[in-house]
């Protein structure tokens, strides 16, 4: 196959773009490697990427509507688009609202805008997340709920983009799937979320904030899991529903929350090192508790968690002590 993957220096996508690569695909990495955290290890990624093989990068604002067509009329021939770039982060969306509707609405138009002129697309993936169940509070979270109530901007650029992909298959007949996304982490994780936040001042001999007094939690779900289940979807689009639509939404999350405390302490004992914890409340824009239904998914894509979350820290800790250097 050859497939066109955005995001290809972010987190998910640097693991996703070297297992394509090792399982023998071509692909065609986008990404604008923007600053919202260090460009330093978006480059190191795609090192490791680079390291598999052989691939070709174009760095590009996926939101660049006219640069996106141009690009996909380059890869006429590609069969599969794995659209994974966004601009991430719901603390930050209180502060820049204007980059997520940028990256988020403009870009998601732009992909599949881009994406209905390929001759042969069988199938396009999206990323979305597990926010956009906002204040919904029936565990754990199914597709089949109502999700009306996002509680962030990102989380309601994120419930636009699932909007614009099935009117795309409405219109144009473009075959897409989106996966909402339950707090992935695992090695090459993203700074900016809590469990690299913690390992980072943790190390420092920092104090960290536990929002929520500690009584939040998270279906932590690990990122080779993640990548394994978007393998399995890669050629299994969607059938058409009553109306002659193929787009479906499915969760990717690990089935079991976890309290954030435990949380923690699993990171302090994979660190050997002790927290120093300073209890806050909850932010703006934040969910208490994310639990996802996997029965779709399972039952669609044969996905089957299996990495427990102890061993899934272990994991980033060893390779966070690694990167930086840490004893």
């Amino acid at each position: 196959m050859k497939i066109i993957l955005t995001g290809i220096a972010g987190f998910i996508g640097s693991h996703l773009a070297r297992r394509l690569l090792r399982d023998g695909h071509t692909v065609v990495g986008i990404d604008d490697l923007n600053d919202y955290y260090a460009v330093s290890l978006k480059r190191d990624r795609l090192a490791e990427v680079a390291s598999v093989r052989a691939f070709e990068f174009v760095e590009a604002d996926i939101a660049d509507l006219e640069k996106m067509r141009a690009l996909f009329a380059t890869h006429c021939d590609a069969t599969h688009i794995v659209h994974l770039a966004a601009q991430a982060g719901v603390r930050h969306s209180l502060e820049r609202p204007e980059l997520y509707v940028h990256a988020n609405v403009m870009g998601q138009v732009a992909i599949f805008e881009a994406a209905r002129k390929l001759e042969r697309c069988l199938h396009l993936l999206y990323a979305s997340t597990s926010s956009v169940y906002g204040t919904n509070r029936e565990l754990p979270f199914s597709v089949e709920q109502r999700v009306e109530t996002p509680v962030s901007l990102y989380s309601a650029t994120k419930l636009a983009g699932e909007h614009i992909a099935y009117t795309y298959g409405h219109l144009h007949g473009v075959p897409a799937t989106g996966f909402r996304f339950f707090t992935v982490y695992g090695p090459w994780g993203r700074p900016d979320m809590s469990y690299y936040k913690f390992a980072s001042a943790i190390t420092a001999d920092e104090p960290i904030a536990v929002h929520g007094f500690g009584e939040m939690s998270r279906d932590f779900t690990y990122v080779d899991d993640v990548v394994s289940c978007l393998v399995a979807a890669l050629e299994r689009p969607p059938a058409p529903d009553r109306t002659g639509v193929r787009h479906r939404i499915y969760n990717i999350g690990n089935n079991r929350p976890t309290p954030l405390l435990d949380f923690i302490a699993l990171i302090e004992r994979s660190l050997g090192r002790k927290a120093r914890r300073t209890l806050v409340p909850v932010q703006p824009g934040e969910m208490i508790s994310t639990y996802a239904d996997i029965t779709e998914t399972q039952r669609d894509f044969g996905f089957r968690p299996a990495t427990p979350v102890e061993l899934g820290i272990e994991e980033f800790a060893r390779w966070f002590k690694s990167y930086h250097c840490v004893n």
